[in-house]
């Protein structure tokens, strides 16, 4: 039996706010598909207040930005963008095209190719989230996507000069520095500025989240990432401190960030508690650490490992990092998440700023039927099918005959018939002409 120690907030009051959420993303994505460019403007100043001349960099503009950055950032971006690039390689290279003949002159086949136009989200506003380039922008280009729209909000009314590097060296084809909802729906529907893309990747606040569910189905999305998540799985060996910080290290992206220790141990519950409240108040981010984890932080105790995995596979978090004896257990024991951190060595902030595995993974839920962002998210998987040998056209013309007119699809039918008639002679008794 699970006992919890710490409760979130009721989840009537998270719904509450989702649909205030809700509410304002579809005022916004309406205004900007009938007044476009003025009413991204609008919101820009409003959200942002910001509101330039062009919201997009000229190449001048964007060789001047990277120039003032420190070299260390620019070798540190480099680095982790080689990580990245190297992962995503690796993934590329596991998909296989292939072309096979089923039948003497029946050849079928499947291929692979890049949506044509991609844009990348790269959260702001709070920070100067370089590594959400990495993740977006590297990626698309390794698949092979030929035009990278990439939009960043500035902070606090300045540049990010930071994250217009990363997405400068990522390999953007064009740079905005445009966020929130505005962002995401000029990408989406396009302006007077802008035109549209095909598919919309990166993590985002709430509202991004829910401009992108809004925006799904006119445009491709990677998936949802909404607000970021960390469940922390602990065992008796596991040491509180590092339970404590781990959880703190996901809860300052925001104040509606969920943190959540399972543990088989008491002990280490209410340890973890202890160093959670001793160290937040010297977080230099606990005006969004601080009301993460009071509102949706949670601390459960359970009796058995077995306990353990249900329950996390119940949560589908984002990010599960496994503090246990054995941390390789949970890649048999577990079925539903977002990315896995095993043993204590590897902490959930490598997974997010540096290691090379992709960062954009699925929050809310999302964990129980999809992955996180991957190259392959940037294809578009297809097929085709040629038939050159007569007798097989006869043979599929007849099977393709019989088999539509049981569902009554006589048209259907009639296109077989006639590639039977074409191949083998058969008569055409629907044929009057």
């Amino acid at each position: 039996m699970a006992e919890i120690l710490k409760h979130a907030v009721p989840r009537a009051e998270v719904a509450a706010s989702l649909d205030q959420v809700r509410e304002t993303v579809t005022g916004v994505i309406a205004d900007i598909r009938e007044r476009g460019d003025a009413a991204v403007r609008a919101c820009s100043e409003k959200f942002d207040k910001w509101s330039p001349a062009s919201f997009r960099l000229t190449d001048e503009e964007v060789e001047k930005i990277v120039a003032s950055v420190p070299q260390q950032v620019i070798d540190d971006i480099r680095f982790v963008q080689d990580q990245v690039r190297g992962f995503a390689r690796r993934q590329l290279d596991s998909l296989g095209e292939f072309e096979v003949e089923t039948l003497p002159g029946v050849r079928l086949g499947q291929k692979h190719i890049p949506v044509q136009a991609a844009g990348a989200y790269i959260p702001g506003g709070r920070y100067p989230l370089t590594a959400s380039a990495h993740m977006t922008i590297v990626t698309a280009k390794v698949a092979g996507v030929p035009r990278v729209v990439a939009c960043t909000p500035p902070i606090h009314g300045e540049i990010p000069a930071a994250t217009v590097a990363a997405m400068h060296l990522a390999g953007a084809d064009e740079i905005w520095l445009l966020g929130g909802v505005q962002a995401v729906a000029a990408m989406a529907v396009g302006t007077d500025t802008m035109r549209p893309v095909n598919l919309i990747a990166g993590p985002g606040n709430a509202y991004v989240a829910e401009a992108k569910r809004q925006l799904f189905g006119e445009i491709g999305i990677d998936l949802f990432a909404g607000p970021t998540e960390i469940l922390v799985l602990a065992d008796e060996q596991a040491d509180p401190f590092v339970c404590a910080v781990d959880l703190l290290s996901q809860a300052e992206h925001g104040p509606d960030s969920p943190a959540v220790l399972i543990t088989t141990s008491r002990e280490v519950a209410e340890r973890t508690i202890a160093e959670v409240e001793r160290l937040l108040p010297g977080m230099p981010t606990r005006d969004f650490a601080g009301p993460a984890w009071r509102d949706h932080g949670q601390v459960h105790v359970v009796d058995t490992l077995d306990e353990l995995y249900a329950l996390a596979d119940e949560f589908a978090f984002e990010h599960v990092e496994v503090l246990t004896a054995e941390p390789r257990l949970a890649l048999e024991r577990m079925t539903q998440y977002g990315a896995l951190f095993l043993g204590e060595g590897t902490c959930v902030s490598f997974g997010d700023k540096v290691i090379g595995t992709n960062h954009v993974l699925p929050t809310r839920g999302a964990a129980r039927y999809t992955g996180g962002l991957w190259v392959g998210k940037y294809l578009k998987t297809v097929t085709y099918q040629e038939v050159t040998d007569t007798d097989s056209q006869a043979l599929l013309g007849r099977l393709c005959g019989r088999a539509a007119r049981v569902e009554l699809f006589e048209g259907h039918a009639r296109s077989g018939d006639v590639r039977a008639a074409k191949a083998a002679g058969d008569e055409l008794p629907w044929n009057t002409a």
